[in-house]
C-alpha cells in the first residue's frame, strides 16, 4: 500500500502545534488568571505546591479540577503531580469535571475514641438535619482537643465541649476561624528573660561542646513518641557536612495527643527558643515549623509571632524559619513522610537507611523535633539537669507531659513524675473517674500504644516500661475508659483510625489495617486470622503506623478475653 508523501514543512508545522497544545486538560484562561491572583509573588518552587493548594481550597471552599491544572501550568508541573498530592491529603476537596462542589460551609465532627466516648456519634446523627443540605456535616479523625471532647469544627474555628445548640449558634454567627489569646507574646517573653539564653549561645559566652554534653547528660529523650536521645541526635547531625537543615514536627495527629497544642497556645517563644539553640548548636541553615491543619489558630498566631522575631531579631544571624501547613495526614507525624509533605510531596515514609540525620529535607542532613522536645530545651540549659533527673516515682527518672482524656473529672495536660501509675495519674492529678464510673481499662500511649486493664493498673509509666505488657508509652498520650466501656469498640475505633490513615505505600499496612477492621467488627472475631494478620503487618509494614496498628487488637484479645465470648 503507498502513504502519501508529507512535505517536511508540514511535519514541523505539525511538531510545533503538538509543542503549544500537549496533551491532557487544556488550561481555563479564567482558571489561570485566578490562580495567579491567588498565589500573587509567591515563588512557584514544587516544594509550594501543598502551601498553593491550601490558598485555592481556603478561597473556593474545594480544589476545581480546571484550578488544578491551572496551578500545574503556573508551578511547570504535570498534571498527574497536582493531582495525586491534592487528592492525597484530607483537607483538600477535588472537584472533578460534572461533580458537584460541596456545600459552602463543612462542619467537622471528630470521631476520635475521646469524641465518640463523650457522644460525638449522637452529633454525626442530628447535626445534618438540624443544619440543613446547605452545610455538610462529615466525621473528622481526632483534630487535637481530646481534653475538650466532644469537639466539632465548624470551617476553621473548633466548638469545645459541643452539643447540637452550640454548634448550630456557630454556624449562625458565621464564626468559621479560630484565634488564640492570652499567650506570652516577644515582649512579654523578653521581659521575664527570655531569649537571654540563645543570646549567651551565639555570643561565645556558652560553648557548642558544654550545651550538648549537657542534653546529653539530662536523659532526655525525643518527645514524639520513638524517644530517641536529644543530645546523641544533637550530636549525629552536627557531625555531619554541611549545610544542614532542621524539621520540626507539629503533627500531633495521634488520637488522646495534644499536649504540644496546649503548650504553644501558651508560650510559643519558649518553643522557638529552644528551637533556635538546637539549630545554633548543630549548625544549621535553615529551620521548618511543619504545624498540622487543624491548628488555624495557633497558626495564625504563630505566624504573627514569627513576624516580630524576623523585624526585631533578639540576636543577629538567626537561621530563616518557614512555617509549613499540613493537610490533614496523620502519617506525616512520621518524620520522613513529614519531609515529603514539606517538599511538597505526598506524605509517604522512606526507606531506611539513609536516615533523616543524614539524608533528610532536599537530600541535606536534617536534625528532627518534636515541639515539645525543643520546648524543654531552654529549662534543661538554665536549672542543669538535676531538676529533671531527681523526678520521678518507681525508679524512674523525670518528668513527663501527660495528655488525659477519656472517663476522668479533670481531663488536660497533666505535668507529672515519670514512673506514675495509672491509678496515681488519676486519682492525684485528674480528680478521680467521672461521677458514678468506674476504672475499667486505659490506653497508655495513644491510638497504637495498645490498651491494658484496670487490674494492670500499678505499672509505672515511662519509656521502656510497657513493651513487656505489648505495649508503650509513645507520646504519652492517656485514654482512660470506665464501666460504661469496652476494650473491643476502642480497639474497632483505634482500627478504623488506622485504616483512614494509611497512606497507602505498603500492601501490608493498607490491607492489614482494612482487613483487621473488617473482622473485628463482626460478631466473632477469627482469632488464628486476626494473629497471623497482626504478625505480617508487624513484620513486612514499612513504617510505624502498620507495625504498631495491630496492638489494640492484640491487646484486646490478651486481657479482655471475656469481651470476646
Amino acid at each position: 500500500m503507498n502513504h502519501p508523501i508529507i512535505p517536511i514543512a508540514v511535519l514541523e508545522v505539525s511538531k510545533q502545534r503538538k509543542r503549544q497544545a500537549p496533551k491532557g486538560r487544556r488550561v481555563d484562561p479564567a482558571a489561570l488568571a485566578e490562580v495567579q491572583g491567588l498565589l500573587g509573588d509567591a515563588p512557584r518552587r514544587a516544594d509550594l505546591l501543598i502551601e498553593h493548594l491550601h490558598k485555592i481550597q481556603d478561597h473556593f471552599g474545594h480544589l476545581p479540577s480546571g484550578h488544578l491544572a491551572a496551578l500545574a501550568q503556573e508551578m511547570r508541573l504535570s498534571q498527574t503531580e497536582v493531582y495525586e498530592v491534592a487528592s492525597f491529603y484530607h483537607h483538600f476537596d477535588v472537584v472533578k469535571e460534572g461533580q458537584d462542589a460541596p456545600a459552602a460551609l463543612t462542619v467537622r465532627v471528630c470521631d476520635g475514641l475521646s469524641c465518640e466516648m463523650a457522644g460525638a456519634k449522637d452529633l454525626l446523627a442530628k447535626l445534618p438535619s438540624i443544619l440543613g443540605r446547605d452545610v455538610r456535616v462529615i466525621p473528622a479523625p481526632c483534630v487535637g482537643r481530646c481534653e475538650q471532647a466532644p469537639v466539632a469544627v465548624v470551617h476553621q474555628n473548633p466548638i469545645p465541649n459541643a452539643s447540637c445548640e452550640a454548634v448550630q449558634a456557630a454556624v449562625a454567627a458565621g464564626a468559621t476561624t479560630d484565634t488564640v489569646e492570652g499567650f506570652i507574646d516577644m515582649a512579654a517573653y523578653q521581659q521575664d528573660g527570655g531569649y537571654a539564653l540563645l543570646r549567651q549561645c551565639m555570643s561565645g559566652e556558652r560553648d557548642v561542646e558544654a550545651v550538648i554534653k549537657t542534653m546529653e547528660d539530662s536523659g532526655l529523650r525525643g518527645l514524639g513518641g520513638a524517644g530517641f536521645p536529644t543530645g546523641r541526635k544533637w550530636r549525629i547531625v552536627r557531625a555531619e557536612k554541611g549545610p544542614r537543615l532542621m524539621a520540626v514536627n507539629i503533627d500531633e495527629g495521634e488520637p488522646g495527643t495534644f499536649k504540644d497544642r496546649v503548650y504553644l497556645e501558651k508560650d510559643p517563644h519558649r518553643f522557638l527558643e529552644g528551637m533556635l539553640i538546637a539549630a545554633w548548636a548543630v549548625g544549621i541553615e535553615k529551620i521548618y515549623i511543619y504545624l498540622r491543619d487543624e491548628y488555624h489558630g495557633c497558626r495564625t498566631m504563630l505566624e504573627a509571632e514569627l513576624d516580630k522575631l524576623r523585624l526585631a531579631p533578639p540576636v543577629a544571624g538567626l537561621p530563616e524559619i518557614e512555617l509549613r501547613r499540613g493537610a490533614g495526614a496523620y502519617i506525616c507525624g512520621e518524620e520522613s513522610a513529614m519531609i515529603e509533605s514539606i517538599e511538597g510531596k505526598r506524605g509517604m515514609p522512606r526507606l531506611r537507611p539513609p536516615y533523616v540525620a543524614q539524608v533528610g529535607l532536599f537530600g541535606r542532613p536534617t536534625l528532627e523535633h518534636n515541639f515539645e522536645t525543643v520546648y524543654l530545651v531552654r529549662k534543661f540549659l538554665e536549672q542543669g539537669t538535676e531538676w529533671f533527673t531527681k523526678q520521678g516515682l518507681n525508679g524512674r527518672k523525670g518528668l513527663r507531659a501527660f495528655s488525659v482524656s477519656g472517663r476522668v473529672r479533670e481531663p488536660g495536660v497533666k505535668i507529672a513524675p515519670a514512673g506514675i501509675t495509672i491509678q496515681a495519674l488519676i486519682d492525684d492529678y485528674c480528680g478521680g473517674m467521672l461521677e458514678g464510673q468506674s476504672f475499667y481499662g486505659y490506653l497508655p500511649g495513644g491510638a497504637s500504644g495498645g490498651i491494658l486493664p484496670a487490674s494492670l493498673n500499678a505499672i509505672p509509666l515511662d519509656f521502656d516500661t510497657l513493651q513487656p505488657y505489648g505495649c508503650f508509652i509513645g507520646s504519652a498520650s492517656v485514654i482512660v475508659l470506665s464501666d460504661k466501656d469496652t476494650a473491643t469498640e476502642a480497639a474497632r475505633n483505634m482500627m478504623r483510625f488506622f485504616h483512614h490513615e494509611s497512606c497507602g505505600q505498603c500492601t501490608p499496612c493498607r490491607v492489614g489495617t482494612a482487613k483487621a477492621a473488617h473482622l473485628m467488627e463482626q460478631p466473632k472475631w477469627d482469632l488464628p486470622l486476626l494473629a497471623d494478620l497482626s504478625q505480617v503487618m508487624r513484620d513486612a509494614s514499612i513504617c510505624g503506623l502498620g507495625q504498631a496498628a495491630p496492638n489494640p487488637m492484640d491487646c484486646v484479645i490478651k486481657y479482655f478475653p471475656h469481651e470476646l465470648n
